[in-house]
């Protein structure tokens, strides 16, 4: 069955109402919910970017059967892993084990606040690595020392874990990434709805791992509206991964989507009332092989009510009825 999950996006909303919006995701018939860990928002015109941990741990409180991700957090300069670790674990045990922690290589937006530079992405990808096993030794319980090219841990242990080890799933963004990460993980989070990202994992995990994919959308009751508020505050999607991981700040996205047109984000993201738009755009996704998909409601603070209840009413079951 195809799972269909809510984006709590740090960068375009403040922390109570993002706590909100889990609870009303979870009321309407969401299955799960992401939360992004960002640092800076990726254009001035979203405006928030607070503490996806503290958030978290609010969010455990106020919903009750709701699976939960980060979406993603980089454990490779702004924290270290072993941080990590106890965060993750910690938000599992206020979850009642509802909770997996999302990984991936980070953006040079959130992770060059620490004064460290921007490593190029093979680095990244080796501190990803060496992070990973340390994340993984940690949840195995016990004392861990790690002694690696990028980190060291001395005698670190998690001294509350919940009885159920929290799963990791990690961002991917080819067939390099998967071959790398996917022994590393329990699950596949990917942006792209990408057939062979799908293959490529299941042929090294044996198929039964779940594959998180993300689509945008903006629903609002006029088309004009939903395509011009999704230009304000998601054409920064248009770069492309490789792209976005690379500019430091707000000002560098701004400038170099100064020439992308609303016709150039409405062409991938489905804009206004109309479900059967929303359903074609999503199902590229289930389509690929993917399980699980989260939607972002761009602009959501706009009519918080109004998407809930169009989502519980029409989206959600003409998704589910689509996906079969």
């Amino acid at each position: 069955m195809v799972r269909f999950g809510y984006t709590l996006m740090t960068e375009q909303s403040g922390p109570r109402e993002l706590v909100k919006q889990a609870a009303a995701a979870e009321r309407a018939g969401f299955d799960f919910a992401v939360m992004s860990d960002h640092y800076s928002p990726w254009l001035d015109e979203q405006g928030h970017s607070p503490y996806a941990w503290s958030v978290l741990g609010a969010v455990t409180q106020t919903t009750e059967s709701m699976d939960l991700l980060s979406f993603v957090t980089a454990p490779i300069m702004r924290y270290h892993p072993a941080v990590v670790a106890q965060k993750a674990a910690t938000i599992g045990l206020l979850s009642d084990n509802r909770f997996t922690l999302g990984v991936g290589a980070g953006e040079n937006l959130n992770e060059h606040v620490v004064g460290r530079g921007w490593p190029p992405v093979n680095v990244r990808h080796e501190m990803l690595d060496e992070a990973l096993q340390i994340i993984s030794s940690l949840f195995d319980g016990g004392y861990v020392d790690f002694r690696g090219d990028h980190y060291r841990v001395d005698s670190a242990k998690l001294w509350d874990r919940p009885d159920q080890r929290v799963p990791i799933a990690t961002a991917v963004s080819g067939e390099q990434s998967v071959r790398k990460f996917a022994p590393l993980s329990d699950a596949m989070i990917a942006v792209q709805p990408e057939a062979p990202l799908c293959r490529g994992w299941d042929a090294a995990t044996g198929g039964e791992q779940r594959k998180y994919g993300q689509q945008p959308i903006c629903w609002d009751p006029s088309a004009e509206a939903a395509a011009k508020r999704a230009w304000s505050q998601l054409r920064w999607f248009a770069g492309g991964w490789k792209v976005n991981a690379e500019l430091p700040g707000t000002s560098g996205f701004a400038a170099a989507t100064q020439h992308v047109r609303v016709e150039d984000v409405t062409a991938g993201i489905p804009c206004g009332p109309d479900v059967d738009k929303i359903v074609e755009s999503v199902s590229g996704y289930w389509e690929a092989g993917f399980t699980d998909i989260a939607l972002v409601q761009v602009g959501v603070d706009e009519d918080p009510a109004g998407f809930f209840g169009f989502a519980r009413e029409k989206l959600l079951p003409a998704l589910r009825e689509a996906a079969g």
